[in-house]
Order: C-alpha cells, then sequence, then structure tokens
C-alpha cells in the first residue's frame, strides 16, 4: 500500500522549479514548506516499503533544490537545512531500495566536483548503497577528475581531494586513510584529522607522534589548540600524566594567556599534578606582563582565575590606565563584594569616563548601572549621604545633558532609595 499517489507527489517536486528571474526573497517561506513536505512523504514512503517509488522522486527534487538555490536567498541557512533533511531522506531510500550503483555513483561525483558547494556529499552514508561495485565507480571517477583538473582549479582541486579522503575512509584501511590525509598537510587541522583517525583506531603512540609533528609545524592558531587537547587527552589516556601538563606549560610558557592558564590549570586538577605548576605559570606571566602591557590583561585574568584577588586589585590599581575599560569594570565588581570602602573612587572614574565616551551608544545606560554600583557600594558602608553628594554634583556637572538627566530621573536615584 502506498502512502500517496506518485501524481500527488510529483505535483509537490514539481514545485522545487525555481525561475531564476524571479525576486530571491520571494516565496521562500512557501518554498520550505514544500522542500519539507517532499522528505516528509517521502519518509512515510520508506517507511511502508514503497522505497523504490521514493528514490526517483528523491533524486530529482535533490536537483532541482540544488539549482534553486543558486538563484535564492538562503542566508538563514533554512533552505540550506531543508536541502540536508532532502539529502538524509534520499541516501536512506537508497539504502532501502538501491539504484543502479554506477549511475549513483557518477551523480554523486557530478554533484561533488561539478555543483555550486552544496548539499554536502558524506559518502559513508551512501556506502551501503553504492555496495563495493559503486565504490569502486566513485574512485575510478574521482581519479579521471583528478587527471583533468588544471593545476589553478581550486574548486575542482579541492573536490577530488575531498572525495579521495572519503574513499579512503570508506575504505576501513586505516594507513590507507591516513596516507591519503597526509598528502596536503597545510594547517593543525589536518594533522588533527589524521590523530583522531589513529586514536579510533587504537593505535595511540602513533597518534601522539603526529600530534607532536602537527604542532611542531603549526604551533598557534585556533587550530593549534584542538589539536594539543587531542594530544593532551591521549596523554593522559595512555598514563603520561606529567607529559600531558608538560604540554600545557609549554604552551603556556609561549604565549601566558588566560585560555592557556585556564588550560593548564583544568589539566593539572584532572591529572592531580603538583600545584607548583601554577605557581611556576603565576611567576612567568607576572614577569611577561612587567616587560609587555599586552599582557597585563592577561596576568589580572590569571590572578582572578588563580583565586589571587588581593594581588590582582593592587596589580590593577597600579597599572589602572593600562588595562582596558572592561577589565576595570570587571576588576571593581569583584572589588565591591569583598571590600566596598575601596571602590568608592574607582567607581567615580569608571563612570565619568563612560559619560566622557563619545563613541559609545549607551554610554548613558551603562553609566547608570555603574551608578547602581556604586550606591550598593556606599550603601554596604553605611555612607549614603555621600552617595547624594556625588550624584548631586553629577547633576549639576552635566546639566547639558538632558538625555542623561532623564536617564537619571527614570533610575530613581533619589536620597534613601
Amino acid at each position: 500500500m502506498r502512502v500517496q499517489g506518485d501524481s500527488e507527489l510529483t505535483v509537490l517536486v514539481d514545485r522545487l522549479r525555481r525561475d531564476r528571474r524571479r525576486d530571491p526573497y520571494s516565496g521562500r517561506d512557501s518554498y520550505s514548506r514544500t522542500a519539507r513536505e517532499v522528505a516528509d512523504r517521502c519518509e512515510k514512503l520508506i517507511d511502508v516499503g514503497e522505497a523504490s517509488v521514493a528514490v526517483p522522486l528523491l533524486r530529482k527534487a535533490v536537483d532541482r533544490m540544488t539549482g534553486a538555490l543558486m538563484y535564492m536567498d538562503s542566508s538563514s541557512g533554512v533552505l540550506g537545512n531543508d536541502l540536508a533533511y532532502l539529502m538524509e531522506v534520499y541516501a536512506r531510500a537508497c539504502r532501502a531500495a538501491p539504484p543502479r550503483p554506477a549511475g549513483l555513483a557518477a551523480w554523486l561525483v557530478k554533484l561533488v566536483c561539478d555543483g555550486p558547494g552544496w548539499p554536502d556529499v558524506v559518502l559513508r552514508e551512501w556506502a551501503p548503497a553504492l555496495g563495493p561495485k559503486g565504490l569502486a565507480e566513485v574512485a575510478r571517477l574521482v581519479d579521471e577528475r583528478a587527471a583533468e583538473t588544471e593545476p589553478d582549479d581550486w574548486h575542482r582541486q579541492w573536490a577530488v581531494r575531498y572525495l579521495r579522503e572519503q574513499i579512503a575512509e570508506v575504505s576501513g584501511d586505516v594507513d590507507r586513510h591516513v596516507q591519503v590525509l597526509a598528502e596536503r598537510l597545510v594547517s593543525a587541522d589536518q594533522y588533527g584529522r589524521i590523530v583522531t583517525v589513529l586514536g579510533q583506531a587504537q593505535r595511540p603512540t602513533e597518534a601522539i607522534d603526529w600530534a607532536r609533528r602537527g604542532l611542531a609545524a603549526h604551533p598557534s592558531g585556533y587550530q593549534a589548540v584542538a589539536l594539543r587537547d587531542l594530544l593532551v587527552q591521549l596523554l593522559i589516556e595512555t598514563g603520561e600524566p606529567e607529559a600531558a601538563v608538560a604540554e600545557r606549560r609549554t604552551a603556556f610558557d609561549v604565549q601566558p594567556t588566560i585560555d592557556n592558564f585556564r588550560s593548564l590549570l583544568a589539566t593539572v586538577a584532572e591529572t592531580d599534578q603538583d600545584a607548583a605548576h601554577t605557581e611556576r605559570a603565576l611567576t612567568v606571566v607576572r614577569e611577561r606582563a612587567a616587560g609587555q602591557a599586552g599582557y597585563l590583561l592577561h596576568l589580572i585574568d590569571v590572578l582572578i582565575l588563580a583565586g589571587r584577588d588581593n594581588e590582582a586589585w593592587r596589580t590593577g590599581l597600579a597599572r589602572w590606565n593600562e588595562m582596558p575599560a572592561r577589565q576595570r569594570v570587571e576588576l571593581v565588581e569583584l572589588r565591591r563584594r569583598t571590600h566596598p570602602a575601596e571602590v568608592r573612587e574607582p567607581y567615580q572614574a569608571l563612570i565619568d569616563a563612560q559619560l566622557l565616551d563619545s563613541y559609545d551608544k549607551r554610554r548613558y545606560d551603562k553609566a547608570i548601572t555603574l551608578l547602581s554600583r556604586l550606591r550598593e557600594a556606599c550603601a554596604a558602608t553605611g555612607e549614603s549621604s555621600r552617595f547624594d553628594a556625588y550624584l548631586e554634583a553629577l547633576r549639576a556637572a552635566h546639566r547639558r545633558r538632558p538625555t542623561f538627566l532623564a536617564k537619571l530621573d527614570a533610575a530613581r536615584f533619589q536620597s534613601g532609595r
């Protein structure tokens, strides 16, 4: 029994045609609903054993939507998600009712190599439908494309590499997969993929070696951070906690930043290592901040994270003008909770600076927030009258700022409130 007549579903698929002359913003919602309905109804066909009916309709739907997105605005990502859903259902239908392997292989290779860059093709999702013959055909077609590709054809070069890596992955041959991934080591991410493959294959010694090679070649950047995380976790799992901490310490010594310090603390805690590592790291960042102003903000953040609030406060006061406004506020807020008497003058300095910051469109709102904190500090020390006097002086000094005065009135900063 079929969930619906073929003609009704065919009509829905036909609605996925798109006139390139149409406004790219027009009809996106209805188009999205149609795409989702096609996918939903095809899923029902698969569920009742009618996958063979869904397969050709889904192929046509994917092709039409792939082309349509070239002429529609999809910046919200909704239409891209709809297309990904169609591809997911199509792969499922092909697994249930495999089409001719050679035809499916040719379609997938053409989509990656000649398509506009979407939808994504994840070969392992198609491997059951392709079978050994289909996968061999994919490999043959990719080799043909590689032979024809010009050196300056970036997209085709990427497409060939993308498919070759996936072919190696689905082969189940770890050494082959690593070999293909290692053909173009241009970033820490490439090394990270090799490390992940070897780690999943329970070959940690090789994974650790590749991770260290990757960090030697690409020691900095966000991809290096992710690669170092992989290395540290492998070292912990293989019973080398000292080496794991040493990796974190080395990274911190090179760049004594708050992020590297946070990672060091976490690894020290996870491996139950000596707290002396923390003390040594604090010494490193103190020395670096003494000679390079750019490291001052890291020093303040590191001290706070290490629970050295008093040292952070003293350091901040001594180099107040070297800190960014954001950090001044954070430091004063932290100090107010334990030493309210010490933050009155710093709060006033922050408020005065905020009101004069003509580049900040929210300067008045931020000043009001700081005033609220100052009032709390004065109330905590029994000096509300001091806040009232400051508020009156502030009104007088900014009497020509009606917008600010109106916000003051709205905040109800009257005496005793």
